[in-house]
């Protein structure tokens, strides 16, 4: 896959402090999330991070990483800044995988990049998952997303992303998909630079989404339906459940 993953790790979130160093596996969560990226095929992997904590942790067991400023007011504007360290050049495409997915699964990162390249008229690509649990339609910790009309490969357009249950259906007809969003992009270098240029937008500021800053300013999503089973980890309860699954696998093997 010709594209570069570039992984945003900050040390210190807001929910789980110093998650992406938790090590109850053996390892740290931030090299679950590298080796998970690596077997996408992309042909580098780099994490950007604040702290060179997280950097000597990866260089630790054998991965590369860059340091970034800590003033970013998101993941996708510090890869425009790690995208300039590494001199990547406009034309190339980097991949932003979270630095909480350990179990990223190889697909879904390529299924990314296939969204972007679907369609010239997209900035951005990304994937979506259906839903199949009511509780989560209705947790505005799901973030829920309308896809247009779908084509080959099963990639359409987004229309909006929320963290309310849409869409709404008034009559109860079960005709529209129901998706969550996965938080993973692909962009081409150049759009990543200029979207950390664009302002702030007030969708983006009311939903806390920053993908919606894209569609404010009139580019276009691509979206790639697949059966998505990975799991962020967002808290310390979160993480916890993912070291029993990965102690579960472990033993099994």
């Amino acid at each position: 896959m010709d594209a570069v993953v570039l992984i945003p790790a900050r040390l210190e979130s807001t929910r789980f402090p110093r998650k992406v160093l938790a090590d109850k596996t053996g390892q740290p969560l931030i090299q679950h999330v590298y080796e998970g990226a690596v077997r996408s095929g992309a042909r580098r992997v780099v994490v950007a991070t604040d702290s060179d904590e997280v950097a000597a942790a990866v260089t630790g067991f054998g991965g590369e990483a860059v340091i970034t400023g800590c003033a970013h007011e998101n993941g996708t504007s510090r890869l425009a800044e790690a995208a300039g360290v590494l001199g990547l050049g406009d034309d190339e495409i980097v991949v932003n995988v979270q630095g909480d997915e350990p179990e990223i699964e190889p697909e879904v990162v390529a299924a990314s990049v296939e969204a972007l390249t679907s369609d010239p008229g997209f900035s951005i690509g990304t994937v979506a998952s259906p839903i199949h649990d009511e509780s989560e339609r209705m947790s505005a910790s799901v973030v829920k997303v309308v896809v247009g009309k779908t084509g080959p490969g099963g990639v359409g357009r987004a229309l909006y992303f929320s963290r309310s249950a849409i869409p709404f259906e008034r009559d109860g007809s079960g005709l529209c998909a129901r998706l969550k969003h996965v938080g993973i992009y692909a962009y081409r270098v150049g759009f990543l630079r200029k979207y950390a240029t664009m302002e702030p937008t007030p969708l983006e500021r009311a939903e806390r989404l920053e993908q919606l800053r894209a569609l404010e300013h009139g580019f276009g999503i691509g979206v790639a339906v697949r059966e998505v089973a990975s799991v962020g980890i967002d808290t310390a309860a979160d993480y916890e459940r993912f070291v029993a699954r990965w102690l579960g696998r472990a033993q099994g093997s």
